[in-house]
């Protein structure tokens, strides 16, 4: 497909400098851009990049002011406005048909709505029930009393354990798996014995979770991931916890047992979080942070982890210790000591 820099302009509301009959036939980053495609511009510390960049055509804030080869389109939020070109170019979604595949296993009891997708080799066991235009990806386990809210997008290969809630237009991305059991265990003589984990999982509408992401069910009660929040790949949730609406997680974090995370909180990757704490609304955390205590607001960072700024100049600190050294050896060796 291919489009005018006058065809992006009206699509995006913005202003045009430069021709606008030039064509236009992609979409790409300012470092990998060719002739012929459009980029965008938001961040300066991409200047560099933008200075480089052979892309035919960029958008860019209205206050832009550098002198660039490339067109420019003058919009207010220009990598939403690139995104919306991308979407142009992009191939049409993958569609799953309504309907059941022949390998798939549905228990009689299941309940399956209007529109539903069942893939090749879903099982679906007794009690289930499926809800209206959902897609149960090929290979999929649904377990005893699962529900599944309408819309959702469950990919293939993905785990649901017996009595999980999923509530509408979730998605769950390959080998996902919801409602194992939580890590329980005590020491009875010597030896450890599982505590039975009896709680369930439950997942409210417009999450997505990402692929290889494991979030256990409760020992009692509920593992909750409230409406909103995204969580990346390779996470780990355990039992018990509590994610807010709207908290984003980053890869490779793993959040220990009955802790509680407020909303709006934004999770860096690789994140350990230790049990039964509570992180408050609006927080930010550092990737690698190791959190500890209970936080609320502001951005955190390091491990243990300590507001932004001290972490900085803690870090300042350490990097100057070598020359502090030097200095006090220096020092005792003019004093002779």
């Amino acid at each position: 497909m291919t489009f005018t820099l006058r065809d992006i302009a009206t699509i995006s509301g913005g202003e045009l400098i430069g021709d606008p009959s030039l064509q236009i036939t992609g979409a790409a980053s300012l470092a990998e851009a060719t002739p012929g495609e459009i980029s965008f511009f938001g961040n300066p510390k991409y200047i560099h990049l933008l200075r480089k960049t052979r892309a035919s055509a960029v958008f860019v804030l209205p206050d832009f002011t550098e002198a660039i080869g490339a067109a420019q389109i003058r919009v207010s939020n220009p990598t939403k406005a690139f995104e919306q070109v991308v979407l142009n170019f992009a191939p049409k979604p993958v569609q799953f048909a309504p309907g059941i595949h022949p390998t798939a296993v549905i228990d009689p009891t299941a309940q399956l709505g209007e529109r539903v997708s069942i893939q090749p080799h879903a099982v679906i066991e007794a009690g289930a029930k499926i809800g209206d235009g959902a897609v149960i990806g090929a290979g999929s386990y649904i377990g005893h009393e699962t529900l599944i809210g309408p819309a959702c997008l469950i990919y293939p290969r993905v785990t649901i354990r017996e009595r999980s809630r999923i509530g509408s237009r979730v998605i769950i991305h390959s080998g996902a798996v919801i409602g194992a059991d939580g890590f329980g265990f005590e020491m009875v003589d010597g030896r450890q014995q599982k505590i039975q984990q009896l709680g369930i999982v439950q997942i409210d509408d417009d999450v997505e979770i990402g692929a290889n992401t494991t979030i256990d069910r409760a020992r009692f009660g509920r593992t909750w991931i409230q409406e909103g929040a995204k969580i990346d790949n390779l996470v780990q949730v355990a039992h018990n916890v509590v994610i807010g609406k709207n908290t984003v997680v980053a890869a490779q974090t793993g959040i220990a047992g009955s802790v509680q995370i407020g909303q709006r909180v934004l999770i860096g990757g690789q994140v350990g979080i230790i049990g039964h704490i509570e992180i408050g609304d609006n927080t930010a955390i550092g990737a690698q942070s190791g959190i500890s205590k209970n936080i609320s607001g502001g951005t955190w960072w390091a491990s243990p982890a300590v507001p932004l700024a001290e972490a900085k100049q803690q870090i300042a600190w350490l990097r100057r210790l070598g020359k502090l050294l030097a200095r006090v050896k220096e020092i005792e060796k003019k004093l002779g000591l």
